[in-house]
């Protein structure tokens, strides 16, 4: 089977490999273990690789690199419209020798994709769409608009669109599903967490105003003032950074709030394993890793009511929904703080529900979507 991944994630050659951001390559490498040949549409850049960025691991891949785009000012509208052409025709040419298409979306090169596979009625197609698909939140166009295409069973058929939560309106391209990090093998027992002494805090993410960081800050820098005793570790990088570490300097939070940076897969689970809380007060998540992960280790997560968050943490039983109103949201915690049964009784709930998404559970619905498009191309 020729296997075509249609993604705006940038990836890197190095000594005749290619590499991109982990947790991505990490699923394709389930996806293309299927697979006899793996074609890659996406953006190629000359940047080095870093603590987060892996390597495929199948041998048989083809690399079609294509210009990246966005419509963010008339400057790069104009530079888009320009490079839409020989972009469309690299899609194109790809998908017409697939045995199978995926679209990786929300993204300016998914969108290029939405329209083309139309094309394609017969070739059997998937879809990840790793934004949130609720129709009513506060999103792009341009993502409306790949919802609205990979929705319309006239405009895209034989296509199973995996999407995060299940929603009204949806038609039969929708199949709801979920992404894991942790095999069966990883889970360990947990030793539980008291909070008499020290509580860590921990923020894993792109530091960028949407993710929020500075919320999370925020959190932590008004418990340390009503006098808990509370520690902060943010993993990540972004065009907020420098703006974080001026605020924490600013504010003497140096002996509260650390920044890690990217770092790799086991230091971030160690930081998991030690933590007491996983912070993401995001404005908008598909299915966020970050709180999976965390819970996936005993920590009682604390996030923002979006997307399929609310059956994450079952409307706030296994976890605090916060509402961006920080003294609201500080009441809710300390009265948590105080209360190490109910903290127990989180910490636990939340374990057990996300180990039941492991990477094991999720290789056998991959291997299960394959077989179906399978038969139907015999």
């Amino acid at each position: 089977m020729k296997f075509a991944i249609i993604t705006h994630v940038p990836h890197i050659l190095q000594q005749k490999s290619y590499f991109a951001y982990a947790p991505y390559v990490r699923e394709m490498n389930i996806w293309t273990q299927y697979a006899d040949e793996v074609i890659i549409v996406a953006p190629k850049t000359d940047l080095g690789t870093t603590a987060i960025d892996i390597g495929y691991n199948h041998e048989n891949i083809e690399f079609v690199p294509i210009a990246n785009f966005d419509v963010l000012s008339i400057k790069a509208i104009f530079k888009t419209i320009l490079k839409i052409p020989k972009i469309s025709w690299q899609l194109y040419t790809v998908m017409k020798k697939a045995d199978h298409i995926h679209l990786r979306c929300p993204g300016n090169i998914g969108l290029l994709g939405c329209f083309i596979q139309a094309l394609f009625p017969k070739t059997p197609k998937t879809a990840k769409y790793a934004g949130n698909w609720d129709s009513r939140s506060k999103q792009p166009w341009t993502y409306k608009l790949q919802q609205w295409i990979l929705n319309n069973t006239f405009l895209t058929r034989n296509m199973q669109v995996l999407v995060y939560g299940q929603w009204e309106g949806s038609s039969k391209n929708i199949k709801p599903f979920f992404t894991a990090t942790y095999a069966a093998k990883d889970t360990i027992a947990v030793i539980p967490k008291e909070l008499n002494e020290v509580v860590d805090f921990v923020f894993v993410g792109a530091l960028v105003k949407g993710k929020n960081p500075i919320y999370a800050i925020h959190l932590i820098e008004n418990l340390y003032q009503k006098g808990y005793s509370v520690r902060l570790s943010m993993y990540g990088d972004g065009v907020e950074r420098q703006f974080l570490e001026d605020y924490i300097v600013a504010h003497q939070l140096e002996a509260i709030i650390a920044m890690k940076g990217n770092q790799t897969h086991e230091v971030v689970k160690k930081a998991y394993q030690e933590s007491h809380f996983v912070i993401l007060p995001s404005e908008s998540e598909g299915w966020p890793k970050a709180i999976a992960e965390g819970m996936f280790w005993g920590c009682v997560p604390l996030a923002t009511s979006v997307s399929c968050v609310p059956f994450m943490l079952e409307q706030g039983k296994r976890g605090v929904l916060l509402e961006l109103n920080l003294e609201k949201d500080i009441e809710k915690l300390i009265l948590l703080l105080k209360n190490q049964t109910d903290f127990d009784s989180k910490s636990q709930s939340a374990l057990e529900w996300s180990r039941k998404y492991t990477l094991d559970v999720f290789e056998q619905e991959i291997k299960g979507l394959l077989k179906q498009d399978s038969k139907s191309r015999n």
